[in-house]
């Protein structure tokens, strides 16, 4: 019974034909048609590619944002404004706010890509997507007030690993526990953190300690 099952997962892997289908499954198919696994995962893949040099042109972007502001605030500073600087610095913390978070969802799919790509037997697809899964999730959640199109797309991504997931479990007979995978998804996050926090040190220059506590000052007249 395990063997017909792998042999048929085998086949469903690179788009072989499987046993005959039952009127029902035919039924279904009709109204949504399977592409293969592997043929599935290829487009998983590239999918990601496609985020991964969006965000990249969107952190460009933020970069160069962070560079003209930065610029003007060095001009307020020169002209005595210091309220002016604060403004803009204020608008600049927004910035790499915002660039952190997308530096960070950039590394972490840069991972997930480089498990889909090893990828080649059914084994694979229990060990490298299960803990992506999670990855995926959090970073939908993280994305969905920054850029929400992102968060659409990473979520009918999570929900396309996690059908393949399933369907493994199904033809192999294996259990799928996605909570399982919540400490290596952690890890994998952190990591990609700590990345993008070093990355951030190396692209976007340390505001002067004048304007950054003149920024503060003005915060908290603000917040009274």
């Amino acid at each position: 019974m395990a063997s017909t099952k792998v042999n048929d997962f085998i086949k469903n892997w690179s788009g072989g034909s499987r046993q005959e289908p039952s009127v029902a499954e035919k039924i279904k198919s009709a109204f949504k048609p399977k592409e293969p696994l592997r043929y599935r995962l290829v487009m998983a893949n590239y999918r990601l590619k496609t985020m991964i040099s969006r965000l990249d042109v969107y952190i460009s972007r933020m970069q160069e944002r962070d560079r003209v502001l930065f610029e003007k605030v060095v001009d307020a500073q020169m002209s005595k404004d210091n309220m002016r600087a604060a403004m803009y610095a204020n608008e600049i913390a927004e910035i790499r706010k915002v660039s952190k978070q997308l530096l960070t969802t950039q590394i972490a799919l840069e991972q997930v890509q480089l498990r889909l790509e090893t990828i080649t037997e059914v084994a694979d697809v229990f060990t490298n997507l299960v803990p992506v899964i999670g990855v995926v999730n959090e970073l939908k959640n993280a994305m969905r007030g920054v850029m929400p199109e992102i968060s659409m797309e990473l979520s009918e991504l999570e929900d396309g690993l996690q059908e393949a997931v399933l369907e493994a479990g199904d033809f192999t007979g294996g259990s799928v526990d996605f909570a399982a995978s919540s400490p290596e998804a952690r890890k994998i996050l952190n990591e990609a953190a700590v990345v993008a926090e070093q990355r951030m040190k190396e692209n976007f220059p340390e505001l002067p300690g004048f304007v950054t506590s003149t920024q503060k000052a003005s915060n908290s007249t603000e917040q009274k």
